[in-house]
């Protein structure tokens, strides 16, 4: 029945939202452990490589193998739609709070616009560019708010480095959604989310062993080993799964409107399980983040 399939649809969409929405406080929880995002990620990554690589193993049964130019495109975007875009997101999570993390995170529709503008020349209609004016305006709201409760200075500049650092995830990740179509059509959704955080999880665990020694992963709290299987699971694979079945019964547009439930979720749960701060300021601020991105997505369709 097609009632039931939309009812299916909208509560993957909503389940899988706010399962993504958990990572930033599942990364907030495991700072306070005294790890690393180096370490961190790796953690997270190495649990998920299993998980990712049965993925792209199942979607790709029956298909042809990959040609060479898939395989480069295939790394590219592993590069940078995971590998980097996670690694810079963890980063700036050690310096701003989960609320304001993922208000920067999404502005991502925004800068798709802008790389299509920058590469193909698409013009962004009038009720877009007010759109984006208004997300804009509450990240900027939230942005002083941040500095100000740390009281300028030092913590400041802390503050300002994690937001552009945060920010440059959500570049990184846009630059994969710009160019992952072609391949999408070519692999399919699904395999080429597998095979491109597979790739994504192998260059976290190089670069961990790369730049710590072995016993950095030995000596960490057990809590950060628990909290990214958690991660991984709950909060990276699952999510995946939940978002391409929602898309199957109610269509991309749908599950992207209902994935506006993420940034509330993660707000919530900074203030229930974090003690962040919810105040008027980060009330309008998410507010007006939120009606932008609905205006810009709706007129962008």
């Amino acid at each position: 029945m097609p009632g039931k399939g939309l009812a299916s649809g909208l509560i993957l969409a909503t389940l899988g939202a706010v399962a993504f929405s958990g990572k930033a406080i599942i990364v907030k929880l495991a700072y306070r452990h005294g790890v690393d995002a180096v370490t961190l990620i790796m953690f997270r990554m190495l649990f998920a490589l299993p998980l990712f690589a049965v993925m792209a193993w199942w979607a790709g049964r029956g298909k042809p193998p990959l040609t060479r130019r898939d395989w480069f495109g295939v790394v590219g975007l592993g590069f940078s739609g995971y590998y980097l875009a996670s690694f810079l997101d963890f980063a700036g999570l050690a310096y701003i709070s989960a609320s304001f993390e993922r208000l920067i995170l999404y502005l991502n529709p925004t800068l798709v616009l802008l790389f299509g503008w920058l590469l193909y020349g698409r013009r962004a209609s009038r009720a877009q560019m007010i759109g984006m004016a208004i997300s804009y305006a509450g990240v900027a709201l939230v942005f002083g708010h941040e500095i100000w409760t740390v009281g300028g200075g030092a913590g400041g500049q802390l503050a300002a480095w994690g937001a552009f650092l945060c920010f440059l995830s959500a570049i990184s990740y846009a630059g994969y959604l710009v160019y992952s179509g072609e391949f999408v059509k070519r692999l399919g959704s699904l395999r080429l989310v597998g095979l491109a955080t597979s790739v994504a999880c192998v260059l976290c665990i190089a670069q961990f062993l790369l730049l710590r020694p072995m016993s950095a992963a030995l000596t960490v709290a057990p809590e950060v080993v628990w909290l990214s299987v958690l991660n991984a699971t709950l909060c990276t694979a699952v999510p995946v799964l939940m978002v391409m079945m929602a898309i199957e019964r109610i269509g991309a547009a749908v599950a992207a409107q209902t994935g506006m439930i993420g940034p509330l979720s993660t707000i919530l749960m900074g203030v229930v399980i974090l003690d962040e701060p919810f105040t008027a300021w980060i009330a309008a601020g998410t507010v007006l983040v939120i009606a932008g991105i609905f205006v810009f997505t709706r007129t962008g369709r």
